[in-house]
Formats: C-alpha cells, sequence, structure tokens
C-alpha cells in the first residue's frame, strides 16, 4: 500500500482568524465563534440553550397620587351634578333677580336723566318771582384780632 504524508497545520494566536470574510450575520444558526482552550479561535456547532424564562411582573404599589385623584374624582362629578341641578331649581328666580336688576339701572338712568331737568325747570320759576340777595361784609384786624361783620338783605 501506499501512504501519503500530510503536513499538520494549526492556527496560532498571532494568525489570523478562520473565515476572515464572513460576517457574524452570515454564520448559520446553531454555529458560533468559540475559543478552543490552546487559544485558537473556531466556528463551532453549540447545543441550543433554552432562553431565559421572562421575569415574573412584580405587584407594584398604587402611587399615592392615584389614589387620591381616585378618590376626590366622584366627589368633584357629584358637586358639579349638584350644581347643576341647583342652577336649574333657581334659573327662574334668577331670571327674576336680573329683570329686577335692569329695572334698577333704568330707574337709575332716568333719575340721573330727570333730577337735573326739574333742577333747571324750577331755577328758571323762581328768578322770575325774584330771588333775595345776601352779602356780607367781614374784616378783621390782625392776625388773632376780633372780627366784625355786616350782612345786608336786597
Amino acid at each position: 500500500m501506499h501512504e501519503t504524508a500530510y503536513e499538520i497545520t494549526t492556527l496560532t494566536p498571532q494568525q489570523p482568524t478562520p473565515n476572515p470574510g464572513m460576517l457574524p450575520t452570515e454564520i448559520p444558526p446553531g454555529v458560533q465563534m468559540v475559543t478552543l482552550p490552546g487559544g485558537i479561535r473556531t466556528l463551532a456547532y453549540t447545543p441550543q440553550q433554552a432562553p431565559p424564562a421572562p421575569p415574573i411582573p412584580v405587584a407594584q404599589p398604587i402611587p399615592t397620587w392615584a389614589k387620591t385623584t381616585a378618590l376626590l374624582t366622584p366627589t368633584i362629578g357629584g358637586g358639579i351634578a349638584a350644581a347643576g341641578i341647583g342652577l336649574s331649581y333657581a334659573a327662574p328666580g334668577l331670571i327674576a333677580v336680573t329683570d329686577a336688576l335692569w329695572a334698577a339701572i333704568a330707574l337709575i338712568a332716568a333719575a340721573a336723566i330727570g333730577i337735573p331737568m326739574l333742577l333747571r325747570i324750577g331755577r328758571t320759576t323762581a328768578a322770575g318771582k325774584g330771588s333775595t340777595h345776601i352779602t356780607q361784609n367781614i374784616t378783621a384786624t390782625g392776625m388773632f384780632g376780633k372780627a366784625n361783620g355786616t350782612i345786608n338783605h336786597h
């Protein structure tokens, strides 16, 4: 028989890794780049590992602001509803009050126009009858002196 001798070579850590042109995305599933105990890096099939179990959710305590809001919501809603019912019962009275206020505003406006007109009319009639004129003459001597005066009716 004829035997052929083959030279066996191994990669040393200083030499390039196998398949230098292969991208990590081109590696088939179940194959990974592994480092052997001698320091040589190579591709090898690895056993499929079960994916880690998803973390179990832990119950979180309800925040205080959420509790407060949840407790206040029906109270605020009830208050708004009560206010709406109260306004619906009070509507006829509110309409009467607004009518009374408009009447009061009209009375004030009429008085603001009417009173000056009545005063003008009263002055013109009094001027025709004759008016009384009163004059005063007051004299004083010195800063703290006694004052003397006379009143004249015409």
